[in-house]
């Protein structure tokens, strides 16, 4: 990636508020995280597939050796909802618990960051909606993802459903970044080839939505760029062998730095349209939901910013030297042809969308703030156009 310099460009790039431990057995520093965090008794806030797969013992036994006192929440469902964090908050009232730690996917960590703001800040936890709505700190919470996806253990938003309104909404702002990330890639070893490939996709969208978009800086564009690359090198491997440990820790890298860098931008359509079509009764799995998506999303905005789509297939190995729009079409066959090869779904219809529902789903995604830094402008009618040619 080589860009000139635009000496009138003006751009922040956050603090990140959290301490990032990462490569194979990082999860043997937990204890003395928490100690340093003045922990005495820790939440562990995860979902009930991981927990009846066995993936959350090393954690636990980590803690039992260390004798760390540890309670259990496993009921994070597919997507976090304002009940299960409020529930999450009691248990961690009942038994006196003063750091939380999330094990898992987004959904996961991102109930257990809502989990740690909701234990210091008045229910409940659905009003702080928005950007920079708390009030107070939380309880320290460490983020030890299980899969190589949302990039949550960096992220400075908690997104959930709302159940009283049945939406999705996202909490975000500095107070509800993790306080440590263990990012091991030995954690995701076990993670089944779907959640590999959709998780993954979902990484791969991050990257490509923040670098295209109106909000694009360098901080940013070097971390999402290096992210594409990594994610287009060994997401297919990760697919195919999940014991392949270069391509698993390539993985988790490619999705922290993706998580990192889409903080100050924001994302696009793709997300736009995930909030809404992960809600409702449609429920759609956020991965799946974004990887059926990106393909048609760039092809409506490669009039945007040819320029960045072609470093997008550069990072991606399709780039033709010198054509901006060739390359950039390029880069949408190639999404396009890792999706076939990782097994995704070829349609949002497949998946539970219907025709009729289109319009409820593109009026609640035009709300998002992603709509603004999208690289090229939109209405309802063209998310709209977008959903059916993904049906």
């Amino acid at each position: 990636m080589m860009e000139n310099i635009d000496q009138n460009r003006t751009f922040n790039f956050p603090a990140i508020n959290t301490e990032v431990l990462f490569g194979f057995g990082v999860l043997a520093q937990l204890p003395e995280k928490i100690r340093d965090l003045g922990g005495n008794r820790v939440l562990i806030v995860t979902d009930p597939g991981l927990q009846a797969s066995g993936v959350v013992d090393p954690v636990t036994a980590t803690l039992a050796d260390a004798a760390v006192p540890a309670v259990v929440f496993g009921e994070v469902p597919q997507d976090s909802s304002s009940k299960t964090v409020e529930r999450a908050i009691q248990v961690l009232e009942e038994n006196a618990c003063d750091v939380v730690v999330g094990v898992g996917g987004g959904s996961s960590l991102d109930a257990a960051k809502a989990v740690a703001f909701g234990a210091t800040n008045p229910p409940p936890v659905a009003q702080y909606a928005g950007l920079n709505k708390l009030q107070h700190p939380g309880l320290p919470m460490i983020a030890i993802p299980t899969t190589a996806g949302t990039g949550s253990e960096v992220s400075y938003w908690s997104v959930m459903t709302d159940d009283e309104h049945q939406v999705k909404i996202g909490i975000g702002g500095a107070l509800v970044f993790p306080r440590v990330a263990l990012a091991d890639p030995a954690l995701t070893l076990s993670l089944p080839p779907t959640l590999t490939a959709t998780t993954g996709m979902d990484a791969l969208t991050h990257a490509i939505e923040s670098y295209t978009n109106h909000s694009y800086q360098p901080i940013s564009a070097l971390l999402t760029y290096r992210a594409m690359e990594l994610i287009g090198r060994y997401l297919v491997r990760a697919v195919k062998d999940g014991a392949d440990r270069e391509a698993r820790y390539g993985m988790l890298l490619g999705s922290l730095l993706a998580g990192m860098g889409m903080n100050p931008t924001r994302l696009g359509i793709v997300h736009a349209l995930a909030m809404p079509l992960g809600s409702w009764q449609l429920k759609i799995a956020h991965g799946a939901c974004n990887a059926v998506l990106l393909p048609h999303v760039m092809a409506f905005n490669l009039k945007g910013n040819p320029t960045l789509y072609a470093d997008v297939a550069r990072t991606l190995g399709v780039a033709v030297e010198g054509d901006a729009a060739a390359s950039s079409r390029n880069a949408i066959e190639r999404v396009r042809a890792i999706n076939a090869e990782v097994g995704i779904p070829r349609g949002l219809g497949a998946l539970g969308l219907t025709g009729a529902m289109i319009p409820q789903v593109c009026a609640e995604a035009m709300k998002s703030g992603n709509i603004a830094v999208n690289p090229r402008p939109s209405t309802q009618a063209d998310l709209e156009a977008i959903c059916r040619a993904a049906l």
